[in-house]
């Protein structure tokens, strides 16, 4: 079972035996040093499943180790042992790559559930096989991020504009990592009413208030073992906000009219499209859980930011879509995907969805023409505009340069032919660049 093996690096002689007979017990094979040099040493001879290690050693800290074992060994996950209480350390080597960690005094159904979900990783793949679609280099390194962050269980922020995409990348986390075969459970933070938001989160008791006529679990719950989803998280009250801090850290929750709290094991995925960052500079948001769900943050690119990827991207929608109502897909002529591609999107894929959609309906053939898209004319003037202002700025620059080459670049003179002052020509000069 050497492929199975745990290497455990501590410096206290009674950590190191409390973490090897439980990982006897668990019939996991264990080898115990006491220092960074030492594990280093052991990791040059051979592999490991699994690393456990303390925060605190005598030559360095675990975020070295985490360090040294992501340069060296990518595909190795590794455990933190910190001090209770000491959140800013954990994230730290949450951040630095750490897969997860582990408070002292160290709960052992905890640590037999960490283990459990490391051993289930398997090596490290460059880029997941999910349903981000696109070859685009934006999307090239979304998918190899999204496959890293997968063998994690730190909290991520996905953030992004509307229509982007944003559960589906969360979604692909939860799939290819150690908590697919769990619960996945998506929740719109928005879309829950203020009063029943703690029930829907932690769950509530028989007769804890009227209507509560039989027990029920909230999304914590119904997400253990599991990821919880925390769609448009940027509408949570601040009374919740509380709450969720107090969930995330602790990893307890007590469901109203409850007295005693319920542990739950979930890894914690958030995502919205407002800029959290801001809203917590305007006291609308918690600093100290922005900082919490946001120990890793990854971008969804606008679909304008990767034009490129259209064309895939309407052939699988045109074909999904055809399935889907039992047709043959339409073809799409040159001319409607020439007008798709110099479209800019506001509402990213979730719009382009719709408007194959709708164009599907309408086409009178079993090809999609341009006429057919039925794209906003306000957003197709626009689009018009800019080769308008191009023109007008290279006719505009080419006249300027003209009259300057005619003067022998005598800027009073060169005003003086245009027919503005000089303070007029000094400011189109710097706008145009050619000060």
């Amino acid at each position: 079972m050497s492929e199975c093996q745990v290497l455990i690096v501590d410096d206290e002689p009674d950590i190191r035996e409390l973490l090897e007979i439980t990982l006897g017990r668990m019939d996991i094979p264990s080898t115990a040093v006491e220092n960074l040099e030492q594990a280093r040493r052991v990791l040059e001879q051979r592999a490991f499943a699994l690393c456990l290690t303390d925060m605190r050693l005598p030559d360095g800290n675990g975020i070295d180790l985490v360090r040294f074992i992501q340069e060296h060994c990518p595909s190795l996950p590794v455990a933190m042992i910190t001090a209770h209480g000491n959140m800013e350390l954990a994230v730290e080597a949450l951040k630095a790559g750490a897969f997860d960690f582990v408070s002292k005094p160290v709960d052992l159904a905890v640590l037999r559930s960490l283990v459990h979900s490391a051993l289930k990783l398997g090596p490290m793949r460059s880029e997941t096989t999910g349903t981000v679609l696109g070859e685009s280099p934006l999307m090239i390194a979304l998918r190899a991020k999204v496959s890293k962050l997968a063998r994690s269980q730190a909290p991520v922020y996905i953030s992004g504009e509307s229509g982007t995409g944003k559960e589906l990348v969360a979604r692909m986390i939860h799939q290819h990592g150690p908590r697919a075969e769990a619960p996945f459970i998506p929740v719109n933070c928005g879309a829950i009413p203020e009063a029943l938001m703690e029930s829907e989160f932690f769950g509530h008791r028989k007769g804890s208030f009227t209507g509560a006529v039989a027990d029920k679990p909230g999304l914590f719950q119904a997400a253990d073992g599991g990821t919880l989803f925390l769609d448009e998280v940027a509408d949570l009250p601040l009374h919740m906000q509380v709450k969720l801090l107090r969930a995330i850290q602790e990893k307890l929750v007590r469901p109203v009219g409850a007295q005693q709290e319920v542990a739950v094991d979930v890894r914690l995925l958030s995502a919205t499209h407002k800029d959290l960052a801001k809203l917590v500079q305007a006291g609308q948001f918690r600093e100290d859980l922005y900082y919490r769900i946001n120990v890793i943050e990854l971008q969804v690119p606008a679909l304008r930011e990767r034009a490129e990827d259209i064309p895939v991207l309407v052939n699988y929608i045109l074909s999904r879509l055809g399935r889907q109502s039992g047709n043959e897909p339409p073809d799409i002529s040159a001319q409607a995907m020439g007008k798709l591609s110099k479209y800019t999107f506001p509402g990213n894929v979730r719009e382009l969805e719709n408007i194959l959609e709708r164009a599907m309906t309408l086409c009178e053939s079993s090809r999609i023409e341009a006429d057919d898209l039925d794209l906003p004319k306000i957003v197709e003037e626009v689009q018009s505009a800019k080769p308008l202002e191009n023109l007008l700025v290279s006719t505009e620059k080419e006249t300027i340069l003209r009259a300057l080459e005619e003067t022998r670049w005598n800027k009073t003179a060169a005003a003086r032919k245009l027919g503005i002052s000089f303070g007029a020509l000094r400011y189109r000069l710097q706008k145009l660049g050619l000060e």
